[in-house]
């Protein structure tokens, strides 16, 4: 009862989101908060894909490789088959920072096939790959644009995406021999795909070495990652395989894994939330900023981030207080760095000592009341906010819609175990999607 795929989420968000994935596929699904160890793994009982939310994106190359190295370790115990490193659908990373490349060079030792497959689109959230080049939508249902043309990824605070090819991009992080399958040889069934990728790793390399380093799929539309994983699979029963994208590559094997699950596909709705519903909204993209516009069934509390970045304890305080008093008066609270029209630059404010705040903010708050429903929006605000909690694992719940789930945490404290929780990226989530977090979501967006 070995699972078939163990993945690491570079980002807690993303991670929920491959979780999601596997559930409504019909897949037994776990996300750990850290590598389990033996009794954690008995606790969860049997699985077709287990999960390990991190926060590698955030991290230099020499401390992904301390990160991952247990991820290896347990993958090659588990006798998994695949091997997923699940990064941000947008590809966003650089050499120095949260490098993919970093996390192959990692993680390929614990795999028996010579090549890392990529997976390059991720067509539900609007991400698409044309010859080896990336487009992804502004928000939910947004203009697509090429990925160093978007308005918010080219310009991200820590790692801007300039290159649209993802062949130039990842030579950059040192994967500098990576082979491409345009998405039309994928839209001409599994056998022409494997033919094409036999093609790609027979390829004469640039260098000594007599195999490609990766191939990276093309993904034009949603159809095409079923073929895509039916020649995945192939592969990695054969020898068990690398694979690195965004929830993609879960979406992709789910078909040829279907036969390992024993659960029917199940599209759960988000009920109306029991009590009050704190949202902590850490990220700084339009997208949030939309959502939070919507946010009509909030008392906004708006934060003062630069103290709060420097760690002033008197603000923690001050801001944990205000807040544990709107809950306690069963309201609910949206707690936001800025107004939407206020502009917060990354000179003045440390993005990543933001996120550590928000971290320290949110334990403050459940100290003070207890919660049923939490939401938090931003990627680096949801790792750091969920390390502060005392919990060990996440299990599905519902469907947020645009990559965003709703959780249950599983904890030894009895204070938040069974506690439903969403994380979202600032890319992520629907204009009303904390509307929905209080309301529940039914099949037409809220009006």
């Amino acid at each position: 009862m070995n699972p078939a795929v163990v993945y690491y989420g570079d980002d807690f968000t993303g991670a929920t989101d491959t979780l999601g994935t596997a559930a409504r596929a019909g897949l037994r699904a776990l996300l750990f908060l850290k590598t389990p160890d033996a009794a954690r793994l008995a606790q969860a009982g049997p699985l077709d894909v287990l999960g390990i939310a991190g926060a590698a994106r955030a991290m230099t190359p020499n401390a992904m490789q301390g990160e991952l190295a247990p991820v290896a370790a347990l993958f090659r115990s588990l006798g998994a088959r695949v091997l997923h490193y699940k990064t941000c659908s947008t590809f966003d990373s650089a050499p120095h920072i949260g490098s993919i490349g970093a996390a192959v060079r990692a993680l390929r030792g614990a795999v028996e096939q010579p090549w890392t497959a990529i997976v390059g689109g991720q067509p539900n959230l609007g991400r698409y790959c044309l010859f080896g080049n990336l487009f992804a939508a502004a928000g939910a249902g947004g203009e697509v644009f090429r990925i160093d043309r978007h308005p918010t990824m080219s310009r991200h605070p820590v790692t801007p995406m300039h290159e649209a090819d993802l062949r130039l991009h990842l030579a950059r992080q040192g994967l500098a021999d990576v082979r491409s399958v345009p998405f039309t040889a994928v839209s001409q069934g599994p056998a022409a795909l494997e033919e094409a990728l036999q093609r790609a790793l027979r390829q004469p390399s640039p260098d000594a070495d007599t195999h490609a380093e990766a191939v990276l799929f093309d993904v034009a539309d949603a159809p095409q990652l079923a073929t895509i994983g039916q020649v995945l699979w192939a592969q990695a029963r054969r020898a068990t395989l690398l694979a690195v994208g965004a929830s993609s590559v879960v979406d992709a094997l789910a078909t040829a894994l279907g036969a390992r699950g024993d659960a029917q596909a199940d599209p759960r709705h988000v009920t109306p939330a029991r009590g009050p519903v704190l949202v902590l909204a850490g990220s700084l993209s339009p997208v949030t900023a939309r959502q939070v516009a919507a946010a009509r069934s909030f008392d906004t509390v708006w934060l003062d981030a630069p103290r709060l970045a420097r760690r002033d304890p008197a603000a923690l305080a001050r801001h944990a207080d205000q807040i544990a008093q709107g809950l306690a008066r069963g309201r609910n609270v949206l707690a936001c760095t800025r107004p939407a029209e206020q502009e917060l630059t990354e000179g003045k404010v440390d993005a990543q000592a933001l996120a550590r705040a928000g971290g320290d903010l949110l334990a403050k708050v459940l100290a003070k009341v207890p919660l049923q429903r939490i939401g938090i929006a931003g990627g680096d605000t949801s790792s750091h906010a969920v390390q502060a909690l005392h919990a060990w694992a996440l299990s599905y719940v519902a469907d947020m819609g645009a990559g965003a789930s709703l959780c249950r945490i599983h904890s030894d404290d009895a204070a938040l175990d069974g506690m439903e929780i969403m994380l979202k990226g600032g890319q992520m989530g629907s204009e009303d999607v904390f509307e929905r977090l209080v309301h529940g979501a039914p099949d037409r967006p809220l009006q």
